[in-house]
Protein backbone atom coordinates (compact mmCIF):
# COMPACT_ATOMS: atom_id res chain seq x y z
CA UNK A 1 0.00 0.00 0.00
CA UNK A 2 1.01 3.65 -0.14
CA UNK A 3 3.21 5.20 2.48
CA UNK A 4 1.24 7.59 4.64
CA UNK A 5 3.85 9.76 6.31
CA UNK A 6 2.49 13.29 6.42
CA UNK A 7 4.48 16.23 5.10
CA UNK A 8 2.41 19.19 6.23
CA UNK A 9 5.08 21.77 6.92
CA UNK A 10 4.16 25.26 5.78
CA UNK A 11 6.93 27.66 4.83
CA UNK A 12 6.55 31.22 6.12
CA UNK A 13 3.35 33.03 7.07
CA UNK A 14 0.10 33.07 5.10
CA UNK A 15 1.09 33.86 1.53
CA UNK A 16 -1.34 36.10 -0.31
CA UNK A 17 -1.59 35.39 -4.04
CA UNK A 18 -0.58 37.96 -6.65
CA UNK A 19 -3.41 39.81 -8.50
CA UNK A 20 -3.48 37.50 -11.55
CA UNK A 21 -3.57 34.36 -9.36
CA UNK A 22 -6.28 36.00 -7.26
CA UNK A 23 -8.46 36.52 -10.36
CA UNK A 24 -8.01 32.83 -11.28
CA UNK A 25 -8.95 31.75 -7.74
CA UNK A 26 -11.99 34.09 -7.78
CA UNK A 27 -13.19 32.58 -11.07
CA UNK A 28 -12.63 29.03 -9.79
CA UNK A 29 -14.60 29.73 -6.61
CA UNK A 30 -17.47 31.34 -8.54
CA UNK A 31 -17.58 28.27 -10.79
CA UNK A 32 -17.76 26.07 -7.67
CA UNK A 33 -20.62 28.20 -6.32
CA UNK A 34 -22.38 27.88 -9.69
CA UNK A 35 -22.36 31.68 -10.03
CA UNK A 36 -21.45 33.88 -13.01
CA UNK A 37 -20.63 36.83 -10.74
CA UNK A 38 -20.57 37.61 -7.00
CA UNK A 39 -24.10 38.27 -5.64
CA UNK A 40 -25.09 41.83 -4.72
CA UNK A 41 -26.62 41.70 -1.25
CA UNK A 42 -27.07 44.09 1.66
CA UNK A 43 -25.88 42.12 4.70
CA UNK A 44 -27.39 44.67 7.09
CA UNK A 45 -30.90 43.66 5.96
CA UNK A 46 -30.40 39.91 6.38
CA UNK A 47 -30.36 38.07 9.69
CA UNK A 48 -28.37 34.82 9.53
CA UNK A 49 -30.50 32.19 11.32
CA UNK A 50 -28.99 30.97 14.58
CA UNK A 51 -29.63 27.37 13.46
CA UNK A 52 -27.41 27.92 10.39
CA UNK A 53 -24.61 29.36 12.52
CA UNK A 54 -24.87 26.38 14.89
CA UNK A 55 -24.81 23.91 12.00
CA UNK A 56 -21.73 25.64 10.56
CA UNK A 57 -20.01 25.52 13.97
CA UNK A 58 -20.95 21.84 14.32
CA UNK A 59 -19.41 21.01 10.92
CA UNK A 60 -16.27 23.03 11.68
CA UNK A 61 -15.83 20.88 14.78
CA UNK A 62 -15.43 17.83 12.52
CA UNK A 63 -12.74 17.01 9.99
CA UNK A 64 -14.30 17.63 6.60
CA UNK A 65 -13.33 14.31 5.03
CA UNK A 66 -17.00 13.83 4.25
CA UNK A 67 -19.19 16.31 2.43
CA UNK A 68 -22.34 15.08 4.18
CA UNK A 69 -24.01 17.55 6.53
CA UNK A 70 -24.97 15.96 9.87
CA UNK A 71 -28.46 16.75 11.16
CA UNK A 72 -29.87 14.61 14.00
CA UNK A 73 -33.28 13.11 13.27
CA UNK A 74 -33.25 13.93 9.56
CA UNK A 75 -32.31 11.65 6.70
CA UNK A 76 -29.69 14.01 5.31
CA UNK A 77 -27.24 11.31 4.21
CA UNK A 78 -25.30 12.65 1.21
CA UNK A 79 -26.80 16.17 1.50
CA UNK A 80 -23.98 18.70 1.05
CA UNK A 81 -26.04 21.92 0.84
CA UNK A 82 -28.43 23.55 3.32
CA UNK A 83 -30.56 26.60 2.47
CA UNK A 84 -32.84 28.62 4.72
CA UNK A 85 -35.92 30.45 3.42
CA UNK A 86 -38.23 32.99 5.06
CA UNK A 87 -41.94 33.61 4.49
CA UNK A 88 -42.74 35.86 1.51
CA UNK A 89 -45.21 38.52 2.69
CA UNK A 90 -48.27 39.07 0.49
CA UNK A 91 -51.87 40.35 0.59
CA UNK A 92 -53.01 36.77 1.28
CA UNK A 93 -51.57 37.17 4.81
CA UNK A 94 -54.55 39.45 5.62
CA UNK A 95 -56.89 36.48 5.22
CA UNK A 96 -55.24 34.89 8.29
CA UNK A 97 -55.62 37.50 11.05
CA UNK A 98 -55.22 35.05 13.96
CA UNK A 99 -52.07 33.78 15.63
CA UNK A 100 -53.14 30.14 15.79
CA UNK A 101 -53.64 29.67 12.02
CA UNK A 102 -51.43 31.10 9.31
CA UNK A 103 -50.34 30.45 5.74
CA UNK A 104 -46.59 30.45 5.11
CA UNK A 105 -45.20 30.85 1.60
CA UNK A 106 -41.56 30.06 0.75
CA UNK A 107 -40.04 30.74 -2.66
CA UNK A 108 -37.70 27.78 -3.33
CA UNK A 109 -37.07 28.51 -7.02
CA UNK A 110 -33.41 29.36 -6.31
CA UNK A 111 -32.68 25.64 -5.71
CA UNK A 112 -30.99 24.44 -8.94
CA UNK A 113 -32.92 21.78 -10.87
CA UNK A 114 -29.94 19.39 -10.84
CA UNK A 115 -29.85 19.22 -7.03
CA UNK A 116 -31.66 16.35 -5.29
CA UNK A 117 -33.78 17.16 -2.24
CA UNK A 118 -32.85 14.89 0.68
CA UNK A 119 -34.87 16.54 3.47
CA UNK A 120 -36.91 19.67 4.26
CA UNK A 121 -38.01 20.96 7.65
CA UNK A 122 -40.12 23.84 8.88
CA UNK A 123 -38.75 25.39 12.08
CA UNK A 124 -41.06 27.40 14.33
CA UNK A 125 -39.99 29.44 17.34
CA UNK A 126 -41.80 28.95 20.64
CA UNK A 127 -42.08 31.26 23.59
CA UNK A 128 -42.68 29.61 26.93
CA UNK A 129 -45.73 30.70 28.89
CA UNK A 130 -45.33 30.12 32.61
CA UNK A 131 -48.11 28.49 34.63
CA UNK A 132 -48.31 31.66 36.75
CA UNK A 133 -49.52 33.76 33.82
CA UNK A 134 -52.05 31.18 32.66
CA UNK A 135 -55.74 31.53 33.28
CA UNK A 136 -56.45 28.87 36.00
CA UNK A 137 -59.15 27.46 33.71
CA UNK A 138 -56.45 26.74 31.08
CA UNK A 139 -53.68 25.64 33.43
CA UNK A 140 -54.45 21.95 32.91
CA UNK A 141 -54.51 22.40 29.12
CA UNK A 142 -50.78 22.86 28.72
CA UNK A 143 -50.33 20.43 25.83
CA UNK A 144 -50.77 21.92 22.39
CA UNK A 145 -50.64 20.42 18.94
CA UNK A 146 -48.90 21.99 15.94
CA UNK A 147 -50.09 20.74 12.54
CA UNK A 148 -48.64 21.60 9.13
CA UNK A 149 -50.48 21.06 5.83
CA UNK A 150 -49.46 21.36 2.19
CA UNK A 151 -52.03 23.57 0.41
CA UNK A 152 -52.50 21.48 -2.75
CA UNK A 153 -55.32 23.58 -4.22
CA UNK A 154 -56.52 27.10 -3.49
CA UNK A 155 -60.18 27.77 -2.83
CA UNK A 156 -62.46 29.79 -5.08
CA UNK A 157 -65.11 31.77 -3.18
CA UNK A 158 -68.55 30.26 -3.70
CA UNK A 159 -67.21 27.49 -5.96
CA UNK A 160 -64.76 25.24 -4.16
CA UNK A 161 -62.99 24.79 -0.84
CA UNK A 162 -59.17 24.73 -0.68
CA UNK A 163 -57.49 21.30 -0.47
CA UNK A 164 -54.97 20.46 2.26
CA UNK A 165 -52.68 17.50 2.85
CA UNK A 166 -51.44 16.90 6.42
CA UNK A 167 -47.64 16.63 6.39
CA UNK A 168 -46.63 16.45 10.05
CA UNK A 169 -47.81 17.28 13.56
CA UNK A 170 -46.12 17.70 16.93
CA UNK A 171 -47.44 17.78 20.48
CA UNK A 172 -45.75 20.48 22.54
CA UNK A 173 -45.84 21.76 26.11
CA UNK A 174 -46.89 25.32 26.77
CA UNK A 175 -44.10 26.02 29.27
CA UNK A 176 -41.30 24.93 26.91
CA UNK A 177 -39.10 27.08 24.64
CA UNK A 178 -37.67 24.46 22.29
CA UNK A 179 -37.91 25.00 18.55
CA UNK A 180 -40.62 22.98 16.76
CA UNK A 181 -39.30 21.08 13.74
CA UNK A 182 -41.80 19.67 11.21
CA UNK A 183 -41.08 17.47 8.19
CA UNK A 184 -42.34 19.14 5.00
CA UNK A 185 -40.28 17.31 2.36
CA UNK A 186 -43.28 16.05 0.28
CA UNK A 187 -44.49 19.65 -0.17
CA UNK A 188 -41.07 21.00 -1.20
CA UNK A 189 -40.64 18.06 -3.62
CA UNK A 190 -43.98 19.01 -5.18
CA UNK A 191 -43.05 22.73 -5.42
CA UNK A 192 -39.73 21.92 -7.10
CA UNK A 193 -41.52 19.74 -9.66
CA UNK A 194 -44.34 22.29 -10.24
CA UNK A 195 -43.34 25.79 -9.04
CA UNK A 196 -46.69 27.29 -10.11
CA UNK A 197 -48.48 24.92 -7.73
CA UNK A 198 -46.65 26.23 -4.67
CA UNK A 199 -49.60 27.61 -2.67
CA UNK A 200 -47.71 27.48 0.61
CA UNK A 201 -48.10 25.68 3.93
CA UNK A 202 -50.93 26.05 6.41
CA UNK A 203 -49.89 25.85 10.07
CA UNK A 204 -52.40 25.42 12.90
CA UNK A 205 -51.85 25.46 16.66
CA UNK A 206 -54.61 23.75 18.67
CA UNK A 207 -55.21 22.52 22.19
CA UNK A 208 -54.69 18.77 22.19
CA UNK A 209 -57.82 17.75 24.07
CA UNK A 210 -60.56 19.46 22.12
CA UNK A 211 -58.66 20.54 18.99
CA UNK A 212 -59.82 24.09 19.71
CA UNK A 213 -57.63 26.99 18.56
CA UNK A 214 -54.78 27.71 20.98
CA UNK A 215 -55.57 30.90 22.93
CA UNK A 216 -51.94 32.03 23.36
CA UNK A 217 -49.31 33.45 20.99
CA UNK A 218 -47.06 30.55 21.96
CA UNK A 219 -45.84 29.35 18.58
CA UNK A 220 -44.67 32.29 16.49
CA UNK A 221 -46.38 32.18 13.09
CA UNK A 222 -46.75 35.89 12.37
CA UNK A 223 -45.34 39.22 13.48
CA UNK A 224 -47.17 41.14 16.20
CA UNK A 225 -48.32 44.65 15.27
CA UNK A 226 -46.05 46.29 17.87
CA UNK A 227 -43.04 44.00 17.29
CA UNK A 228 -39.83 45.48 15.92
CA UNK A 229 -38.58 44.14 12.59
CA UNK A 230 -35.22 42.92 13.96
CA UNK A 231 -36.83 41.09 16.89
CA UNK A 232 -39.27 39.33 14.55
CA UNK A 233 -36.50 38.35 12.12
CA UNK A 234 -34.90 36.27 14.87
CA UNK A 235 -38.19 34.49 15.69
CA UNK A 236 -39.81 34.11 12.28
CA UNK A 237 -40.62 30.67 10.82
CA UNK A 238 -37.86 29.19 8.64
CA UNK A 239 -37.83 26.54 5.96
CA UNK A 240 -34.60 24.52 5.73
CA UNK A 241 -33.85 22.42 2.64
CA UNK A 242 -31.10 19.78 2.51
CA UNK A 243 -29.93 18.97 -1.01
CA UNK A 244 -27.16 17.12 -2.81
CA UNK A 245 -25.60 18.78 -5.86
CA UNK A 246 -23.94 15.53 -7.00
CA UNK A 247 -20.59 17.26 -7.42
CA UNK A 248 -18.62 15.11 -5.00
CA UNK A 249 -17.10 12.19 -6.86
CA UNK A 250 -16.61 8.78 -5.27
CA UNK A 251 -13.08 8.41 -4.05
CA UNK A 252 -10.56 5.77 -5.03
CA UNK A 253 -9.41 3.24 -2.42
CA UNK A 254 -5.97 4.86 -2.34
CA UNK A 255 -7.52 8.27 -1.79
CA UNK A 256 -9.56 7.06 1.18
CA UNK A 257 -6.64 5.18 2.74
CA UNK A 258 -4.51 8.32 2.51
CA UNK A 259 -7.19 10.32 4.32
CA UNK A 260 -7.96 7.79 7.00
CA UNK A 261 -4.34 7.16 7.99
CA UNK A 262 -3.40 10.74 8.71
CA UNK A 263 -0.10 10.97 10.54
CA UNK A 264 1.27 13.74 12.75
CA UNK A 265 2.87 16.86 11.31
CA UNK A 266 6.57 16.62 10.55
CA UNK A 267 8.04 19.99 11.39
CA UNK A 268 11.75 19.30 10.69
CA UNK A 269 13.29 21.22 7.82
CA UNK A 270 13.95 18.90 4.90
CA UNK A 271 16.58 20.55 2.71
CA UNK A 272 19.23 18.90 0.58
CA UNK A 273 22.90 19.83 0.80
CA UNK A 274 22.71 21.84 -2.43
CA UNK A 275 19.81 23.82 -0.88
CA UNK A 276 17.16 22.41 -3.24
CA UNK A 277 13.79 22.43 -1.55
CA UNK A 278 12.16 19.05 -0.96
CA UNK A 279 8.49 18.58 -1.91
CA UNK A 280 6.24 20.11 0.72
CA UNK A 281 3.08 22.13 1.36
CA UNK A 282 3.13 25.95 1.02
CA UNK A 283 0.49 28.46 2.11
CA UNK A 284 -1.76 30.25 -0.41
CA UNK A 285 -4.31 32.33 1.49
CA UNK A 286 -7.31 34.12 -0.01
CA UNK A 287 -8.77 36.80 2.29
CA UNK A 288 -12.42 37.32 1.30
CA UNK A 289 -12.28 40.95 2.43
CA UNK A 290 -9.41 41.59 -0.02
CA UNK A 291 -11.48 40.36 -2.96
CA UNK A 292 -14.56 42.29 -1.78
CA UNK A 293 -16.54 39.16 -0.94
CA UNK A 294 -17.02 39.64 2.81
CA UNK A 295 -20.46 41.18 2.22
CA UNK A 296 -21.89 37.88 0.92
CA UNK A 297 -19.56 35.23 2.41
CA UNK A 298 -20.58 35.00 6.07
CA UNK A 299 -17.95 32.43 7.09
CA UNK A 300 -15.06 31.66 7.00
CA UNK A 301 -13.25 35.04 6.68
CA UNK A 302 -10.77 33.52 4.24
CA UNK A 303 -9.54 30.32 2.69
CA UNK A 304 -6.08 28.71 2.62
CA UNK A 305 -5.90 26.49 -0.46
CA UNK A 306 -2.18 25.61 -0.01
CA UNK A 307 -0.13 24.20 -2.87
CA UNK A 308 2.62 21.60 -3.31
CA UNK A 309 6.06 22.53 -4.56
CA UNK A 310 9.56 21.08 -4.42
CA UNK A 311 11.76 18.25 -5.65
CA UNK A 312 11.02 14.54 -5.31
CA UNK A 313 14.60 13.13 -5.16
CA UNK A 314 15.74 9.53 -5.53
CA UNK A 315 15.73 7.64 -3.24
CA UNK A 316 12.48 9.09 -1.84
CA UNK A 317 12.73 10.10 1.80
CA UNK A 318 10.32 8.49 4.26
CA UNK A 319 8.70 11.79 5.25
CA UNK A 320 7.38 12.21 1.70
CA UNK A 321 3.87 10.90 1.16
CA UNK A 322 5.01 8.62 -1.64
CA UNK A 323 3.03 5.86 -3.30
CA UNK A 324 4.68 2.62 -4.36
CA UNK A 325 4.17 3.79 -7.95
CA UNK A 326 6.14 7.01 -7.30
CA UNK A 327 8.99 4.97 -5.75
CA UNK A 328 9.14 2.74 -8.87
CA UNK A 329 8.87 5.74 -11.25
CA UNK A 330 11.79 7.56 -9.58
CA UNK A 331 13.85 4.36 -9.56
CA UNK A 332 13.35 3.95 -13.35
CA UNK A 333 14.09 7.67 -13.86
CA UNK A 334 17.43 7.32 -12.01
CA UNK A 335 18.42 4.51 -14.43
CA UNK A 336 16.95 6.02 -17.62
CA UNK A 337 16.09 9.75 -17.24
CA UNK A 338 15.29 10.15 -20.94
CA UNK A 339 12.50 7.56 -20.93
CA UNK A 340 10.60 8.27 -17.70
CA UNK A 341 10.17 11.66 -15.94
CA UNK A 342 10.63 12.14 -12.18
CA UNK A 343 7.62 11.73 -9.89
CA UNK A 344 6.04 15.17 -9.44
CA UNK A 345 5.25 17.02 -6.21
CA UNK A 346 1.45 16.84 -5.99
CA UNK A 347 -1.26 16.81 -3.29
CA UNK A 348 -1.58 13.32 -1.80
CA UNK A 349 -4.24 14.29 0.70
CA UNK A 350 -7.01 16.88 0.36
CA UNK A 351 -9.71 18.09 2.71
CA UNK A 352 -13.04 19.87 2.24
CA UNK A 353 -14.13 23.25 3.53
CA UNK A 354 -17.52 24.46 4.69
CA UNK A 355 -18.88 27.85 3.59
CA UNK A 356 -21.81 29.94 4.79
CA UNK A 357 -22.88 32.52 2.22
CA UNK A 358 -25.77 34.51 0.69
CA UNK A 359 -26.97 34.27 -2.89
CA UNK A 360 -28.74 36.82 -5.11
CA UNK A 361 -32.14 35.71 -3.81
CA UNK A 362 -30.98 36.62 -0.26
CA UNK A 363 -31.12 32.93 0.64
CA UNK A 364 -28.64 31.79 3.31
CA UNK A 365 -26.67 28.81 1.97
CA UNK A 366 -24.41 26.41 3.89
CA UNK A 367 -22.36 24.17 1.62
CA UNK A 368 -19.57 21.65 2.01
CA UNK A 369 -17.00 21.61 -0.79
CA UNK A 370 -14.82 18.56 -1.25
CA UNK A 371 -11.05 18.50 -1.90
CA UNK A 372 -10.52 22.25 -1.46
CA UNK A 373 -7.44 22.46 0.72
CA UNK A 374 -4.16 20.51 0.55
CA UNK A 375 -3.32 18.51 3.68
CA UNK A 376 -0.28 16.54 2.47
CA UNK A 377 2.12 16.58 -0.49
CA UNK A 378 4.27 13.88 -2.04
Amino acid sequence: GPRTYSNNEVIGDKLKPDPSTLVEIENSLLSLFNMKRPPKVDRSKIVIPEAMKQLYAQIMGHELNSVNIPKPGLLTKSANTVRSFTHQDSKIDDRFPHHHRFRLHFDVRSIPAEEKLKAAELQLTREAISHATLNPRLANRTRYQVLVYDITQVGVRGKREPSYLLLDNKTIRLNSTETVSLDVQPAVDRWLASPKKNFGLLVEVRTSRSLKPAPHHHVRLRRSADEEHDAWQRKQPLLFTYTDDGRHKSRSIRDVSNRSKRAGHNRRSHRRKNNEEICRRHSLYVDFTDVGWSDWIVAPPGYDAFYCHGKCPFPLAEHLNSTNHAVVQNMVNSINPGKVPKACCVPTQLEGISMLYLNDQRTVVLKNYQDMTVVGCG
